[in-house]
């Protein structure tokens, strides 16, 4: 077994950026698509970027396309997603995972607020 761990969440305006950061131990990195995900209290999680193993396909949610960019380093195990242009709505914590996910994975996550 392993686990993830999301970092790099915070305060920003409306308009910032931050840069998260999801290191992964186990077998859940290797050969695995991996992918961001967001959830605000009481909604479903969904998936707003998405990366092959490679790190060749990438797929974004229309809300964030444009705005989001996700990378990974596969030497470090580590997949990112830089956000840019930051509007309060992107208000949530944000996790990763494999896509499909591995529901023994879920981190803790980190939680983004953009104030007005």
């Amino acid at each position: 077994q392993g686990e993830l761990v999301e970092s790099g969440g915070g305060l920003v305006q409306a308009g910032g950026s931050l840069r998260l950061s999801c290191a992964a131990s186990g077998s859940i990195f290797s050969f695995n698509d991996m992918g961001w995900y967001r959830q605000a209290p009481g909604k479903q999680r969904d998936l707003v970027a998405r990366i092959s193993s490679g790190g060749v396909l990438i797929n974004y949610a229309d809300s964030v396309k444009g705005r989001f960019t996700i990378s990974r380093d596969n030497s470090k195990r580590t997949v990112y997603l830089q956000m840019n242009s930051l509007k309060p709505e992107d208000t949530d914590i944000y996790y990763c995972n494999a896509v499909p996910v591995r529901t023994t994975y879920w981190g803790q996550g980190t939680q983004v607020t953009v104030s007005s």
